[in-house]
């Protein structure tokens, strides 16, 4: 990732101006906060990374770059709403510290913000800029709400699942890819490979997110190892459990949701999991989306030297230690 470091440094350079007017305090305060948390900048600096990749500048690349980056912060915001989530990166989250309102309303204010810097481009490109944009936006509420429909269903399969994190992570991934193409004006085969290369990796990097919340090493994952067990998440892993289980694997199951020792839970469900090959199976299904990826990345009509910034950073991506 040190390759990588000088984007971030742009992108972090950006986002410690201040953005917003002084009042009032409470709309502005909690965004001010909320982007000083830190985190990878992943989406963003694919941006800039595109753009170089087809012939044009970072700097270019730059107020789409947050665009893309001020807009995941605005569903951060409402996701942690969403799922009454205490913390985000270890520090209180924007309801939490502030109340629901103002989280909602500073969000808000994040998503208007997000089309202020995706405005500032050459005109001609703005059209498609900003149908990319907007249609994204649409399919990461998509997501977010097939996700919300998953907790009350006990029926989702895992191509169900594939679809619902393909919408609700992937999409944005494809359109920061995409919208430095735009930038740079490449052509619409290149646009659309570009964008499949951000899908496919993005499916790749959520199931292996949902290994790592069950098998990471706790020293290095930097957040409690099986939360989406003990909160009984519908993850590929529980999904693929399912598929392949006997009907009293099946009751196993639901009786180690109602366990109330969490510990005891995630320990046991994790050898359940075990017995049943679902890590392998998940990590081929990953390798599987990281080869189409790297499919739709090969066939961009670019020399292979300038790939090579793209290729680091899913490297990256998906070789985090279990």
């Amino acid at each position: 990732m040190e390759a990588l470091q000088k984007y971030t440094e742009r992108i972090e350079k950006e986002l410690n101006k201040d953005l917003f007017p002084s009042q009032p305090i409470e709309l502005y305060e909690p965004l001010r906060y909320f982007l000083k948390l830190g985190g990878k900048r992943i989406r963003p600096v694919l941006t800039l990374l595109a753009a170089e990749l087809f012939g044009s500048t970072s700097e270019k690349a730059l107020p789409q770059a947050m665009a893309i980056e001020v807009f995941h912060n605005f569903t951060l915001i409402h996701d942690d709403i969403m799922d009454v989530a205490p913390t985000r990166r270890n520090h209180p989250t924007v309801h939490e510290k502030w109340n629901s309102n103002i989280a909602i309303l500073s969000g808000d204010v994040l998503l208007i913000k997000a089309y202020q810097f995706l405005a500032n481009i050459d005109a001609e490109k703005l059209p498609e800029a900003l149908h990319l944009f907007s249609t994204t936006s649409i399919q990461v509420c998509e997501g977010q709400q097939m996700d919300m429909n998953f907790e009350e269903r006990m029926d989702v399969s895992i191509k169900e699942y594939i679809e619902m994190i393909r919408l609700k992570t992937s999409v944005l991934l494809g359109a920061a890819l995409e919208m430095g193409a735009i930038v740079a004006g490449a052509s619409k085969e290149d646009r659309s490979r570009i964008y499949n290369f951000g899908q496919y990796l993005g499916i790749a990097f959520q199931i292996q997110d949902d290994l790592l919340d069950l098998y990471a090493d706790p020293k290095k994952f930097g957040k409690m190892v099986g939360g989406d067990v003990a909160a009984n998440k519908k993850t590929i892993l529980h999904l693929t459990a399912v598929s392949d289980a006997t009907p009293q694997h099946i009751e196993i199951l639901k009786e180690l949701q109602q366990e109330d020792n969490i510990s005891l839970k995630i320990d046991r469900t994790r050898q359940l999991f075990d017995h049943l090959k679902v890590p392998q199976k998940c990590r081929e299904t990953m390798l599987e989306y990281q080869a189409k990826a790297m499919v739709a990345l090969e066939e961009i009509n670019v020399p292979e030297q300038q790939k090579q910034g793209l290729i680091a950073l899913a490297d990256f991506l998906l070789n985090r230690d279990l």
